[in-house]
Order: structure tokens, then C-alpha cells, then sequence
């Protein structure tokens, strides 16, 4: 029986992840199509798949970003500052695009959902403050919990303080970051078996009916994600390496967007992005960081999400708001919606702190957030998946604008 199974599998394991993934997601939408009740049986497959990039992420990171800096010599060149850049421009676009969508297509929403529990922030400045607060937390307190700004705080501080270490150290924190990213990639190679228990058991559960309600609303967004990834983005990569932008886009969006889209959090998809970006041959010291900061800080998704749904409470409610300042604020609540990235339907959060920026009540914001709920089985999925595989993108243009100029 096993030299059967071998043999019958020896040509599906010839194949690349990405068609293996894609056989997964066939698989996955069949099962819930012909059996509702296998399908949800089979979710422990992409809880444990989700588990596991969840359990290494927090760990890898703080080992590579802390090698890199260790190893990093003066004078060697790093692209950390280009990238920061087009992270911020790129989540400015993003915003710049859901303010125009929501004036060109504006949403009403049928304002009767019950309220949701959660605990979102009252204002940007509560959110500033627990941004602060989370960075200096307790380092093993911080990969316990997957909280990405304190490890990377700590990684960078203790690889600054490493790189005055003797070469032995060095040399060990290079073994040590092998060694976890032989880990990752073992786990990424369960993932077609992951997103077939993600893919099935979704479908199950809630199937599509839930969002042919909100079908407007969801449309817009998806609409936006959309055209960032495939318009807005290029003309940055464009605008950056002089080069036809789409091979690296289509490269980004198969390699990143794809599982990220499934595992629904950019931390889990950290692993993914950093061996795309070890495929493409960039820049190690870069990517090393680059990587594990973008899913912090580079919100391009989080700003589309917020943007839409809040000014589509305020068409709802004929609240007047003018262009600039609904981009302004906007902007802000995306820009500060790195304090909950990382977590599947985090933006969620931050519409009601944006809401009464435009003077919605609490009420009212919560009964908002109990509609993106129900459309974040498609929602959250495509923003991870825009703001994942943009991390690589704009890593990758970045480490081609400075060869370039090299060259």
C-alpha cells in the first residue's frame, strides 16, 4: 500500500509548490461542494499548517533580523532606507486610491447588525501609546505572543550591540538562522495540505451566501486591492527600476499572494516571503529585514479596508466629508494600524477609532465592523495577501534600483 501511495505521488511532488497549492485549493472547493460535513473534518489540516508558520515566524525573525545586523560590517551596503520609503508611498497610493473608489462608488450599508465584542483603540493616540508599550516588552514574553514590534526591537538592539562580537559569534548566529530556515522550509512544504483543510472547512462553514449581502461594499475593496496590486504598484516598481514592472509583480503575486491570502496574517506568511525573496537573489541583509518589518508597518491593504468602509458609513449616514480630509484621516488610521498587523481582521479594529474621526458614534462603528466580519472571509484574505506579497515587491525594487545604479 505505501509503495502504491509513493508511486502514485511521486509525479504530484515532481510538481512546484504553486501548482501543488492550486491542486490544493481544487481539492479543497470540491470536498466542500460534494460533502459539507468531510470538508469541516478535515480543518485540522490548516489549523495545524497556520499553527506551525505561526509557531517559526516569531522565532525566525528574531534570529535573522539579529544575524544580519550581527554580521552587517560598516560601509557594506543595505537597502532598508529605499524600502521604508516605498512602504510609506505605497500605503499613501493605497489610501490615495480608496478615497477616490469610495467618491466614485459609494456604499450604503443596511446599519442593523447586532454589535460585536472587541476591544478597539479610542484614538490615534491610545494606539501610539500601545505601539510604544509593545516595543518594549518583554523580549520572551514578545515571541510567546507573536509580538513583531518588540522582537524586532530587540533583534535590532542586540545585533547592533553582536556586531562588536568576536567572528565565532557571528559565525553561530549565521548556523543557528540555517538551521530555523531549513525548519520553514519544511513547514512551507505541507502547504498544499494546509490550504486544502483552510479552503474546504471555509467554504463550509460560511459558504458565499453571507457576501452576496454586501456584495457592493466587497467589490469596491476587492476592486481597490486589485488595482494597486496590478496598476498602482507596477507604476512604482516602474518608477524605480525603469524595467517592465509585471514579470516581478506576477512573480510576487504567485510566490506571496497566494498562501497569505489562505493563512489570512502576514506574520504566518513571513517564512513564504523570505524564500521568495532568497529565490529572486536579493540582497540577504536586506530582505532579512525588510521582510519581518513590512509585515508590521507596510499597510497598503489595512489602508484600502479602513478607508472604504468608514467612509461608507458616512455616506450611509449623510455625513458630508470632503476629499482631503477624508484622505488625511484615512491615512493616519492606516498608517497606525501597524499596532495590530499581523492578526487575521485586525484592521477591523481601527474603524471605529476612524469612524469617530468623523463624528460616528461607537454604536454605530461596532454594528460597521459586524459587516466587515461577515465579508472578511473575502476581505482579510485579499488585503494579507496585497500587503504580503508588496513586501517582497517593493524589497525586490529596492535591491534592483541600487544594482542598477551599480551597474
Amino acid at each position: 500500500m505505501i509503495a502504491t501511495l509513493q508511486t502514485l505521488g511521486r509525479p504530484l511532488m515532481r510538481l512546484g509548490l504553486i501548482p501543488q497549492i492550486a491542486i490544493g485549493i481544487v481539492c479543497g472547493i470540491l470536498l466542500a461542494l460534494l460533502s459539507p460535513d468531510t470538508a469541516q473534518s478535515v480543518s485540522l489540516l490548516g489549523q495545524l499548517f497556520i499553527s506551525a508558520l505561526k509557531a517559526v515566524a516569531p522565532i525566525l525573525v528574531f534570529i535573522l533580523v539579529t544575524a544580519a545586523i550581527a554580521s552587517h560590517r560598516q560601509g557594506q551596503p543595505t537597502h532598508i532606507r529605499s524600502v521604508m520609503v516605498l512602504y510609506v508611498i505605497g500605503t499613501l497610493v493605497a489610501a490615495l486610491v480608496a478615497v477616490a473608489a469610495s467618491f466614485a462608488f459609494p456604499t450604503t450599508l443596511a446599519l442593523d447588525r447586532p454589535e460585536v465584542s472587541g476591544n478597539p483603540p479610542g484614538d490615534i493616540i491610545e494606539i501610539l501609546q500601545n505601539l510604544l508599550l509593545n516595543a518594549v516588552a518583554n523580549p520572551v514574553t514578545a515571541i510567546m505572543e507573536g509580538n513583531f514590534i518588540a522582537i524586532l526591537v530587540w533583534a535590532i538592539g542586540l545585533g547592533m550591540m553582536l556586531r562588536q562580537g568576536s567572528d565565532a559569534t557571528r559565525t553561530m548566529l549565521g548556523d543557528l538562522s540555517d538551521a530555523v530556515s531549513h525548519i520553514v522550509r519544511l513547514v512551507i512544504r505541507f502547504a498544499p495540505l494546509g490550504i486544502f483543510g483552510l479552503v474546504a472547512n471555509t467554504l463550509a462553514e460560511s459558504g458565499m451566501n453571507a457576501l452576496l449581502d454586501y456584495g457592493h461594499l466587497l467589490m469596491v475593496i476587492v476592486g481597490c486591492m486589485l488595482f494597486v496590486a496590478l496598476v498602482t504598484n507596477p507604476l512604482i516598481v516602474y518608477w524605480q527600476t525603469r524595467e517592465n514592472p509585471y514579470p516581478l509583480v506576477f512573480t510576487c503575486l504567485r510566490g506571496s499572494a497566494i498562501t497569505a491570502f489562505f493563512t489570512r496574517s502576514s506574520a504566518a506568511n513571513i517564512p513564504v516571503n523570505l524564500e521568495l525573496c532568497k529565490r529572486l537573489k536579493l540582497h540577504a541583509d536586506t530582505y532579512a529585514i525588510s521582510i519581518p518589518l513590512g509585515a508590521t508597518v507596510n499597510m497598503c491593504g489595512a489602508a484600502i479596508t479602513i478607508t472604504v468602509i468608514t467612509l461608507s458609513a458616512a455616506h450611509t449616514l449623510g455625513i458630508g466629508v470632503d476629499f482631503p480630509t477624508a484622505l488625511l484621516l484615512c491615512i493616519v488610521s492606516a498608517l497606525a494600524a501597524c499596532g495590530v498587523s499581523g492578526v487575521a481582521g485586525g484592521s477591523l479594529l481601527l474603524i471605529p477609532m476612524a469612524s469617530n474621526l468623523f463624528g460616528i458614534s461607537t454604536d454605530v462603528a461596532m454594528q460597521v465592523v459586524a459587516i466587515g466580519f461577515v465579508i472578511s472571509v473575502v476581505q482579510d484574505s485579499t488585503e494579507t495577501a496585497l500587503n504580503s506579497s508588496t513586501d517582497v515587491l517593493f524589497t525586490a525594487a529596492a535591491c534592483r534600483r541600487e544594482e542598477n545604479a551599480q551597474a
